[in-house]
């Protein structure tokens, strides 16, 4: 006796069908299950006679064997746990086979029946929709989730019975439906504004530059200089994401197992901000079958790290290649996998040790070589990445007691959605660019010429004020998203000098760049 049930698995951030067979032949009760399964599938055997038994049905007393396939690929997780006993009531002649050649079917079992949610349903869905399957069955917990996928009809089961009631035609189970539309709509909306910080201009400005040419940025400044608030309101200004970017987001977090029960959609920049503790793995994704990291849960958002000279150097050296490419490659021995990884960079940190060196306030603790070797945590090719540097000197009472408050989100993120659809329509061409932080030579030359007044302040800012070689390319980037933001076709003087003002940490403590 023979059954064959459409399940679904997860790699990297795609799915694909995996079929569970099971064929049962009258020897001494035993269940094998083959096709490289791990700890949790294999352990899946207890939980299935249980839930068979507790769900009113007889538990065929046969040697049971279940093959997950394709064999070769390796299966972890316990949503297979409702296909294989489902599979197995199949065998025993207990379930209509009609509808189990368009249905798929995932989900983890209780004791007594019920099913809990799984992690990775949007790209499941997404798969068994390709695949040409008509529905997919799953616990109700996820229904929302792989409701977004138009084309399959989603039917939430709340346990095996209900299930095995559904396919022999006894229970007719409604499929999920939801308005993407007004989902989406309702989902964008942030908690957070920009209106909320009090003083703080200068960082707002170069905030608002960062987000409309896609740039990274570093913040200096004393402790309580509001660094943090900045940076989690950063995210309410960059651009809308669309509904592709959100799905992909929504993806990433959903096979990560981090997407909230009552969220069906993540349709905000993501906003990721791991301790300074954190390990290379947890930033980048590892481990035996490989998870995606804080880079890529931060895909489509901001990447914040705080006191980033406390990071341990080699964790901030593997973050090179992520900015670089987008994207970041996890291989092992048995598999090797790629996750996106495009977000911006925003980084935070105190002038020295003690936090005030600089601060008019407060007296400095810290000795000149300390501060040197406090700063010389951050490599230059790290650094070299990130294309604005800004100060945020502690915020004066009289900006903290003002009763006006300051522009909202929403009015800085339409200049940067204008800036933002002006450099689409220049780099239409190029798709592997889409902002002016991605900019590289050739381009710089064609996009960022400036003229006879805008060479003498460049010389002035390599030669005089000590800018490093380096920052050359960096500067001409930057102003031309601030003449992008001025809606200029041509970049001006007036904003190459402003674009100079953010290379503090070239210009002031001299990391030798």
């Amino acid at each position: 006796m023979l059954s064959k049930i459409n399940s679904a698995a997860v790699l990297g951030i795609d799915a694909y069908l995996v079929t569970v067979e099971t064929h049962l032949e009258g020897q001494l009760p035993h269940i094998a299950v083959v096709g490289l399964p791990d700890g949790a599938v294999k352990e899946a055997r207890e939980r299935i006679i249980a839930a068979i038994k507790n769900s009113g049905y007889y538990f065929p007393q046969k040697r049971v064997t279940i093959n997950l396939a394709p064999a070769d690929i390796k299966k972890e997780g316990s949503a297979f746990d409702l296909p294989m006993a489902v599979g197995i009531l199949a065998a025993a002649g207990k379930i209509d086979q009609q509808k189990l050649d368009t249905t798929v079917i995932i989900g983890e079992l209780s004791l007594d029946g019920s099913l809990q949610p799984a992690r990775g349903v949007l790209p499941i869905a997404l798969a068994a929709r390709k695949a040409g399957k008509a529905s997919i069955l799953l616990p109700p917990a996820n229904a929302a989730e792989a409701a977004i996928v138009e084309g399959i009809a989603v039917r939430p089961i709340k346990n095996l019975r209900q299930a095995i009631d559904f396919l022999n035609d006894e229970d007719e189970v409604a499929p999920c439906q939801i308005n993407i539309g007004a989902l989406f709509h309702q989902a964008k909306q942030y908690h957070i504004d920009f209106r909320d910080v009090k003083g703080q201009e200068h960082a707002k400005r170069a905030l608002e530059v960062a987000a409309a040419g896609g740039h990274n940025i570093i913040m200096v400044g004393p402790p309580g200089s509001g660094k943090t608030m900045l940076a989690k309101r950063f995210s309410t200004i960059l651009p809308d994401l669309s509904l592709d970017e959100a799905l992909e987001t929504t993806k990433i977090h959903s096979v990560a197992g981090l997407l909230a029960r009552d969220t069906a959609l993540i349709a905000t920049r993501p906003h990721r901000s791991p301790h300074h503790t954190i390990s290379d793995a947890g930033l980048i994704g590892g481990g035996k079958i490989p998870r995606p990291g804080e880079v890529s849960l931060a895909h489509n958002g901001v990447l914040f790290l705080d006191e980033l000279p406390e990071f341990k150097k080699n964790v901030l050296e593997v973050m090179r290649q992520p900015m670089e490419d987008g994207v970041v490659t996890i291989s092992r021995a048995t598999v090797s996998l790629t996750y996106p990884a495009k977000f911006l960079l925003v980084a935070a940190m105190n002038p020295c040790p003690c936090g005030y060196n600089g601060d008019p306030n407060n007296e400095c603790s810290c000795s000149p070589p300390q501060v040197q070797k406090y700063l010389s945590r951050i490599s230059g090719p790290l650094l070299d990445r990130i294309d604005i540097h800004i100060e945020v000197p502690a915020v004066k009472y009289k900006e903290l007691s003002a009763k006006e408050s300051g522009e909202s989100s929403e009015e800085i993120r339409t200049r940067v959605e204008n800036a933002r659809t002006v450099q689409l329509q220049r780099f239409s061409h190029l798709a592997h660019i889409y902002c002016n932080a991605h900019m590289e030579s050739r381009e710089i030359r064609h996009w960022c010429r400036i003229d006879a007044r805008g060479e003498e302040l460049m010389k002035m800012a390599i030669t005089r004020i000590g800018l490093s070689a380096r920052a050359y390319d960096r500067i001409l980037k930057v102003s031309r998203t601030i003449a992008d933001l001025a809606g200029s076709e041509n970049i001006l003087p007036e904003h190459i000098s402003e674009a100079i003002q953010y290379r503090s940490l070239d210009r002031n403590f001299g990391l030798g760049l």
